[in-house]
C-alpha cells in the first residue's frame, strides 16, 4: 500500500492537515474539520476512540513535530543530495505515524500488516551515514550545536528525535503485554529507525556546517 493510503487509513485523526496526494483520498476527505474530535478523543486505524493525552497521541505529536522541523531545515540546505534524503525521511515518518496509530495489542493482523514499517528504510539510513562520515574528518571532541541555519536546525531536529523515540517507547510499553509487543517485528523497527534517524541527523548537521566552511564549536569545560 502507498505511503499516501498509510495515512488516509492510519493517520488521518491526527494529520487532519496532511496534504491530500491522490484523487481517491481527496474524493474520501472532503473537509479538513470533521469535529469527531471535539470532545478530546481521537479515533485510530483500527477504529478505537482515546484520549488526545494517551501516550499514543503524545508520540504522534512527537514524530509531527520533528517532521515539520526537518522542513525547516530543508529551506536552509538548498537543493542537494542531503535534501533529497531529508525529503525521503518525511515520507518514511508519515509511515512511522501510521504504524504508531496501530498499536499491536488491540488491532488486527491484516491492519497491522497494512502499515508494516520495513527494514530496508534502517538500512537505508546506516548507509547514508556511513557515506556522509567518510566526507568528514574524525570526531575526536564533543561539539555544540551551532554550524549555521541548517547545521543548527538539524541539531535541533535531532533533539527532537530523541524526543520521539522516548515517546514510541513509552507508548508501546504502556499498553499490553510488554514481552509480546517488544518482539513485534514492525514496531521494533520504528524504534531502531527513530534511533538511527537521530545518528544521521548529527552526521548530516555536521556535513552541512562543513559545506559552509562553518568551524566546529567544541565543548571546553
Amino acid at each position: 500500500m502507498s505511503c499516501a493510503k498509510h495515512i488516509a487509513f492510519a493517520f488521518h485523526s491526527y494529520l487532519k492537515t496532511s496534504p491530500l496526494h491522490t484523487s481517491s483520498i481527496a474524493s474520501a476527505i472532503m473537509k479538513i474539520y470533521t469535529k469527531t474530535g471535539d470532545k478530546g478523543t481521537s479515533s485510530l486505524y483500527n477504529g478505537e476512540r482515546r484520549s488526545k493525552t494517551d501516550d499514543v497521541f503524545k508520540a504522534l505529536g512527537d514524530v509531527d513535530e520533528l517532521n515539520s522541523l526537518l522542513g525547516i531545515a530543508r529551506e536552509h540546505i538548498g537543493e542537494s543530495t542531503v535534501d533529497t534524503q531529508i525529503q525521503e525521511i518525511q515520507s518514511r515518518l508519515l509511515d512511522v505515524g501510521s504504524c504508531i496509530a496501530t498499536p499491536p495489542e488491540s488491532s488486527s493482523e491484516s491492519k497491522r500488516q497494512r502499515v508494516e514499517f520495513e527494514s530496508v528504510h534502517v538500512e537505508r539510513l546506516e548507509s547514508w551515514i556511513d557515506e556522509h562520515s567518510e566526507t568528514l574528518p574524525a570526531l575526536t571532541q564533543f561539539i555544540l550545536p551551532s554550524g549555521g541555519l541548517a547545521a543548527s536546525h538539524l541539531h535541533l531536529a535531532r533533539s527532537v528525535c530523541r524526543r520521539a523515540e522516548r515517546s514510541v517507547i513509552a507508548c508501546y510499553m504502556s499498553h499490553g503485554d510488554q514481552e509480546e509487543i517488544a518482539q513485534a517485528s514492525s514496531d521494533s523497527r520504528v524504534r531502531v529507525y527513530l534511533n538511527r534517524l537521530s545518528d544521521y541527523l548529527f552526521t548530516i548537521a555536521r556535513v552541512c556546517a562543513f559545506k559552509e566552511n562553518r568551524p566546529e564549536v567544541t565543548y571546553r569545560k
